[in-house]
């Protein structure tokens, strides 16, 4: 193991965050001298940002391979074709980047790898005893994000893993599936993290069961609700669910138009009428496919846009324009409502609108809403589903207790894809009759270098980065505060080489600084354990501060490699 000495290494620590950095990881990653911006949502990784990118892949391996997964490597560069013969060339949309060759091929830089792996069964896993089988990279993708931002937490070119396996049977799927779920869990824990695993929608990638690995953290893009009996999903994916409570007057009679001038909001009706928002129902417009459809939910709630793409299979579904609600309902945007609408117009509601005892909604009348109204009666309700988004003090699914909600940075995704890529693509086995299937798969990522920022958002404070020891650029700092005291850098150099026998890695801070700015950046980078060789060394002792704790003891000499080591070890 070489020594690695400060003055001879690259690590250009910042004294202030940079003006483009909004959250902690992005701004401690480049002050630290961990990654260097080259153009929005690119980086390279420095010396020091990668050496604790390679300890979190040297995790991710050990539990893959102790999972039963083997390493490959696929290639980045992907003929346009694989894409057209899976059908996802559309759905992946802008976000894929494209090229051509001299001969104006059309190729995408790889931002997943589902049509590669699964060509690779289609021509070399031909019969049932091939199967199961599970195989993963570590690997660049690429993604053209509309709004790269948080540095490496939502980059257009970022490290990831991805495995994929395939089956014979849904319940061999599912071992897998399980296995590699603990196997995340175990990467995670590792790394010395806090997380839940939640329920997920699927998104692009598809398949009919999907779980997230979420770390938790203030500044999470995503939404998580969580429930004490351990049950967590996103908030995307999560059933909007209420305690038995009717909403809205009991519908005595029959329905009558009240003036509403100009009042168009949820908030501005109910002040209005003087009720509460859980008496109004907002009716949403859409066009899907060759038919126009309206969607009712609770005045308080919000339409959820994945849950609605999912349940009515339209990802092209869109909004009325102002023009378009004006023609079909006879009224102006704010005030339409499903009493009255064209014939054969289907109308879906979120399952909250079944406490509606009665109901306020817009007459498509310009200032003009209805109260008093009651489904069945009114009007009639072609299917309810789960529309909404949920809320923090939703009902668990599992125990009805209230959820709360708290914010996550997903690591890690895993997937059950059934049979949605090898059917599209042909790529089957053939079973102990001889009868041709098409494999039953799985695909399971993990974001390496988006890991790295999540340590850091979930482990800093104000003088920077607290690394866990076991993804820490470096086991140990020593800081030799007088570089021209011949015996303090004997000292220095006998405690490093000792530490380097011993198999830690180390790094010396051997620059002509002053103490403080040496224990400044000592502390941005965050390595675990930093030794003093100061004033003290005149009594033969060093300091030992550990950066998690901020614990400061003083060690003989002598005793100093046995105290490092004990501390490493816990």
């Amino acid at each position: 193991m070489a020594k690695m000495r400060w003055s001879e290494s690259c690590i250009p620590t910042l004294k202030e965050d940079p003006r483009e950095a909004e959250i902690p990881s992005h701004k401690l990653m480049l002050r630290a001298g961990l990654i260097k911006k080259l153009t929005s949502g690119v980086y390279t990784f420095l010396p020091t940002g990668f050496k604790v990118l390679k300890r979190i892949e040297n995790i991710i391996r050990e539990e893959m391979d102790d999972a039963g997964c083997q390493e490959v490597l696929m290639p980045i560069l992907h003929p346009e074709e694989i894409y057209e013969e899976s059908g996802r060339l559309k759905s992946f949309g802008p976000e894929l980047f494209k090229l051509q060759d001299g001969r104006k091929r059309t190729f995408a830089l790889g931002p997943t790898h589902e049509e590669v792996i699964t060509l690779v069964a289609r021509d070399e896993m031909r019969s049932y005893r091939d199967l199961p089988q599970c195989l993963y990279q570590i690997l660049t993708k690429f993604r053209d994000e509309i709004r790269p931002r948080y540095g490496v937490m939502r980059a257009r070119e970022f490290i990831m893993k991805d495995a994929y396996s395939f089956h014979v049977s849904d319940e061999s799927l599912d071992v897998t599936y399980r296995r590699l779920e603990k196997a995340y869990c175990r990467i995670i824990e590792r790394c010395g993290l806090d997380f839940r695993v939640v329920e997920a929608e699927s998104g692009y990638i598809g398949g009919n069961e999907s779980h997230e690995f979420m770390v938790l953290a203030d500044n999470g893009e995503d939404r998580i609700l969580s429930c004490d009996c351990g049950y967590a999903v996103n908030l995307e994916r999560a059933t909007a669910s209420e305690k038995d409570e009717k909403r809205g007057a009991p519908g005595t009679g029959a329905f009558k138009e009240v003036e509403t001038p100009d009042q168009k909001t949820v908030g501005d009706v109910a002040s209005f009428l003087g009720v509460t928002s859980r008496e109004i129902v907002k009716t949403l417009l859409y066009r899907s496919g060759e038919k126009n459809i309206a969607l009712l939910i609770p005045g308080d709630r919000e339409v959820n846009g994945i849950k609605l793409v999912r349940i009515l299979d339209d990802p092209e579904i869109r909004f009325l324009e102002p023009g378009e609600i004006k023609e079909f309902t006879g009224g102006p945007v704010g005030f339409s409502g499903p009493v009255g609408l064209p014939a054969g117009t289907s109308i879906y509601a979120d399952n909250l609108i079944g406490s509606f005892d009665s109901m306020i909604v817009g007459a498509n009348k310009e200032d003009m809403h209805l109260r008093d109204v009651v489904a069945g009666r009114d009007f009639e309700i072609a299917m309810s589903g789960d529309f909404t988004m949920a809320r923090e003090g939703d009902l668990c699914p599992k125990c009805a207790s209230k959820m709360n909600k708290s914010n996550g940075i997903e690591v890690g995704h895993i997937f059950k894809l059934g049979t949605k890529y090898s059917s599209a693509m042909k790529a089957t086995f053939l079973d102990d009759k001889g009868k041709s299937h098409p494999f039953i798969m799985g695909c399971y990522g993990f974001g390496v270098s988006r890991m790295v920022a999540a340590a850091i958002e979930q482990h800093h404070d104000e003088d920077g980065i607290i690394w866990n020891p076991a993804i820490a650029p470096f086991d140990v700092i020593l800081l030799p505060l007088n570089t021209n005291d011949a015996e303090v850098m004997k000292v220095a150099e006998e405690i490093e080489s000792g530490l380097h026998e011993r198999g830690l890695s180390v790094l010396t801070d051997d620059r002509s600084l002053s103490p403080g700015v040496k224990f400044k950046d000592s502390e941005l980078i965050g390595i675990p354990l930093r030794v003093t060789i100061g004033k003290k060394l005149k009594d033969g002792k060093v300091e030992l501060f550990q950066r998690a704790t901020r614990q400061v003891d003083d060690i003989p000499v002598g005793d100093v490699l046995e105290k490092i080591l004990e501390f490493a070890g816990d």
